[in-house]
């Protein structure tokens, strides 16, 4: 027998300044056994917790109370049924190391720092400041940490070395509510004598521009800076922080903004006759510690990096640079121009019919300027002192692209001259899938590239124009990404902020991170926060990640704003009604009260050939039957989430009134002939995944969605919302080819378009390139990339059974379509692997399925009853001819 595999903490591989005391700890069970019966968890500090009877693959720390900068290595072994059904020990797994953040304000000494700055310049065209300080050490200590935050993006270095691989530091957050403090091992980077300590310090979030409307300032005018070096012996600790003794100089960095990019002159800081100017002391601003905290996501780092695939210098000079993979990150270049020569970077995701990179598609709205557009930003620029070994790498900023167009460059580059990297949260893949058809293995391809480049600190729309962490877009895809990655600590994070944000009144902000409620709701566009499906990703985040996890604790930590969500839709629906609701009618009917049909909503948000997005129409508009049937499927779901977490007599009035709101939808929505009242293959497609119409009416309303499909050509006709249903939809009501038409339509609209016309990631629109090449808004957005949960599900044929959680009972039911002839998708749950591979001949279907440790499976195949297996590997084979019954949809949905 082997040992537990995959040890974690609060869902950390990397639990180095963890700020929880009482962190929860969790493992994969031995590969090849039944069922786990029993573990036993030791540490380094004394912690025994002896032999404990249970099937959880978890369980909290109970051990010595941890403190500030506590450290422990924690192991744990299991006893496990064989496949004979005997119990037995497993070996002791590889040990996890834990290391506690500094919990309390008062642990910290060091003093908030940040640069004088007589006149601060304008918003996207402000320099990087250089933080230092000189120390001598009679011997280098026995164990260092540097503990380090700042209010804007920081880099640290001790003795002319970086200090860790970590990116972006601090990281984006809710600044005014959390800020990340992060932990460095430094114990090899320290000598005895002369000691530096250098931090660079630019805008970073805090006050560079950001998003669609490029707000500056948006949590403060002023940068800072936070360190404290702790340096330990023996029973000795010497501290060294960041108080007024610092001193602060100028750095190469002329410019740094998230949006508009990086500038560096080489030359700088030195002046003319080559002395550098003289260093200003750094002044100590007067911060908060209230909000300081340990990591909850796996750091972000550069995952990867990426040669060209072509270099090409056009008839003006530029030299076009094709890595042949959309991206988020920068470059790296080491052959610059001349000393004092300027080489400009322009990077994009297209090209124009010149072959120039261009950046049209990308550039925002001016909301102040009606009819104007505000610049793309991603530009570079970087200026040669001359001197020997000089590499431009601009890491602080960001880029989505794909291209590079380099401006003022005399000499001719080579593939080895630049590199692209790719910035990304280091994030743990757990899925895969395979298939006999190249195209949809490229479609399923573009989907994982698409959203690892929005997976940048938080879940982002796109990586050029907006980096905004829109709830709308991360409660479609959610799922998609849990089977795909280990998103769990990665949404927490993103959820903490989400929870932050929400007014007062229950409304969930739009995007978050952002500077909190008194801001947001103060705005000019605050009127668009608050909407259906966007503000809904309060419940249907928190229960995909209970569903891949298992863990209710999500559920429990974000319970208060559900409830508080919940309550402001609750009372909208209750006290308005819409103003041709009430012109028709002045005296409401009883079922009124459940309709939402007020407010903005961004309802199904660009169908193909609907409307221009008009947001102040919007405004007033009646999208009743989105809205509503969001109301229905959430306070769905909020039952699902009370019964698990013991609320029972919440959970019965959260159903009665789910059941309310559902009666409602089909009495206002539902004709006498079971008509939907207003036909879109959105409303159809929600009609059946939210179940808002009886069983009675589902085969009319299937027809009613099939008839406008085929009157499309057989096209997609849905927008934002309901796309990543629609294939389920129509594989469970009995249209599983024309799930797969629809899938293979190779026509605009459609995925295999995307395919066809050489994407390499998801477009924010189906025509996102144009036949000819031109290019419309984000060629970077993910949503549309959540039908490859298809793939897996239906086409592959792994899914968790209805009331499953944390992938303890399976359903394994392939369903071919489209002439595939083999597919294979494996997850790696909680459990262990899950792996299905199926292939078909002349002979029938012939599968086989891996089931881990403490997993039942329900193998169910054309023309044979179901068979139920536990933990091990099979091998079954299905006749030609047969056919399968429909499955039950699995997603946010009641």
């Amino acid at each position: 027998m082997t040992a537990p595999t995959r040890l974690r903490a609060e869902h950390l591989r990397e639990a180095l300044g963890v700020t929880v005391s009482e962190p929860r700890l969790s493992w994969t069970p031995p590969a090849g056994t039944r069922e786990q019966t029993a573990y036993q968890i030791t540490a380094s500090n004394g912690w025994d917790t002896g032999r404990v009877t249970s099937r959880r693959c978890r369980a909290p720390y109970s051990g010595p109370a941890l403190q500030s900068r506590s450290r422990f290595e924690w192991r744990v072994r299991t006893w496990n049924t064989g496949t004979d059904g005997a119990e037995s020990a497993s070996d002791w797994s590889e040990p996890m190391t834990v290391e506690l953040g500094l919990l309390q304000a008062s642990d910290w000494t060091a003093q908030w720092i940040g640069p004088e700055e007589p006149a601060v310049g304008v918003p996207g065209e402000r320099p990087g400041y250089a933080l230092h300080r000189t120390f001598a050490l009679d011997a280098a200590p026995e164990t260092a940490r540097a503990y380090a935050t700042a209010h804007g993006i920081y880099e640290l270095f001790l003795n002319g070395q970086r200090v860790g691989d970590q990116q972006l530091t601090p990281g984006s957050t809710s600044y005014n509510t959390t800020l990340q403090v992060q932990t460095y091992n430094i114990t090899a980077l320290l000598r005895p004598g002369t000691n530096i300590i250098k931090a660079v310090l630019t805008d970073g979030w805090y006050r560079g521009t950001f998003g669609y409307t490029r707000d500056a300032d948006m949590y403060g005018t002023q940068t800072a800076l936070l360190a404290q070096l702790e340096l330990e012996s023996g029973n000795r600790r010497t501290d060294i922080g960041t108080d007024s003794s610092w001193l602060v100089s100028p750095t190469e960095i002329v410019s740094a903004d998230l949006m508009a990019g990086q500038r560096v002159d080489f030359r700088m800081p030195h002046a003319r006759d080559g002395r550098a100017p003289a260093a200003s002391a750094a002044v100590v601003r007067q911060c908060s510690y209230e909000m300081l905290t340990g990591p909850v996501a796996p750091p972000t780092r550069i995952v990867a990096e990426l040669p060209p695939v072509s270099i090409t210098r056009l008839a003006n000079g530029h030299q076009v640079v094709d890595f042949g993979q959309n991206i988020h990150g920068w470059v790296r270049l080491s052959r610059l121009g001349a000393a004092g020569e300027p080489v400009t970077l322009l990077y994009g995701e297209a090209l124009d019919s010149n072959g120039d990179v261009t950046q049209d598609h990308l550039r925002p709205h001016d909301f102040t300027r009606p009819g104007r557009f505000l610049s793309a930003g991603q530009v570079d620029e970087v200026t040669a002192s001359g001197g020997p070994g000089e590499v431009f790498e601009p890491r602080h900023t960001t880029h989505g692209f794909q291209y590079v167009s380099v401006q003022g460059l005399a000499l001719d580059l080579a593939p080895e001259d630049m590199t692209a990297c790719m910035v990304q949260t280091d994030l743990e893949p757990l899925g895969t899938f395979t298939c006999s058809d190249s195209r949809l293995n490229k479609l399923h391809e573009i989907v994982q590239w698409s959203f690892r480049d929005n997976a940048c600190e938080v879940p982002t729309d796109c990586p050029q124009r907006e980096k905004a962490g829109w709830t709308g877009d991360w409660q479609l895809f959610v799922p998609t990404a849990a089977y795909l990655y280990d998103v769990t600590g990665f949404s927490r994070k993103w959820l903490n902020d989400v929870r932050a944000d929400q007014w007062e009144n229950g409304v969930i902000a739009n995007i978050s991170p952002s500077p909190g409620p008194e801001t947001t709701s103060a705005d000019f566009m605050a009127f668009v926060n608050g909407s259906a499906g966007w503000g809904d990703a309060i419940v249907m985040v928190p229960w995909e990640l209970y569903l891949a996890t298992g863990d209710a604790a999500i559920l429990a930590e974000n319970w208060d704003a559900m409830t508080r969500w919940l309550d402001y839709v609750r009372t909208t629906a209750e006290s308005y009604r819409h103003v041709s609701r009430a012109t028709a009618s002045p005296t409401p009917a009883a079922h009124e009260k459940y309709l939402w049909d007020t407010g903005f909503h961004w309802g199904e948000w660009m169908e193909p050939d609907g409307p221009e997005p008009d947001l102040f129409a919007a405004r007033s508009a009646d999208h009743g039957i989105v809205a509503t049937a969001y109301y229905r499927n959430t306070s769905a779901l909020m039952a699902k989430i009370a019964r698990v977490l013991g609320r029972g007599q919440e959970a019965a009035g959260l159903a009665a009134l789910s059941e309310n709101v559902r009666q409602a939808w089909e009495t206002e929505y539902v004709d006498s002939s079971g008509q939907v009242v207003h036909p879109s293959q959105a409303n159809y497609v929600r009609a059946l995944a939210f179940h808002l119409v009886g069983g009675e009416q589902r085969p009319a309303v299937t027809a009613q969605l099939v008839a406008l499909i085929r009157a499309a050509g057989t096209h997609v006709g849905t927008g934002f919302l309901a796309t990543p249903y629609l294939l389920p939809v129509l594989a469970g009501n009995g249209q599983l080819d024309l799930a797969y038409e629809l899938l293979m339509q190779d026509s605009e609209p459609s995925w295999l378009t995307m395919v066809d016309r050489g994407a390499t990631t998801m477009w924010e629109l189906w025509n996102g390139l144009d036949a000819d090449g031109t290019a419309h808004q984000s060629l970077n957005h993910y949503s549309k990339g959540a039908v490859v949960s298809f793939l897996h599900s239906y086409t592959a044929g792994l899914r968790q059974a209805p009331g499953s959680a944390g992938w303890e009972r399976i359903i394994i039911e392939p369903r071919p379509g489209a002439g595939l002839t083999s597919a294979a998708t494996s997850h790696h749950g909680p459990q262990g692997l899950i792996d299905v591979q199926w292939t078909t001949d002349d002979g029938g279907l012939q599968l086989s399925a891996n089931i881990p440790p403490g997993t039942t499976a329900e193998v169910r195949l054309p023309g044979q009853p179901a068979s139920v297996v536990g933990p091990g590997t099979y091998s079954f084979t299905a006749a030609s001819g047969q056919t399968t019954h429909n499955q039950q949809l699995v997603r946010s949905a009641p």
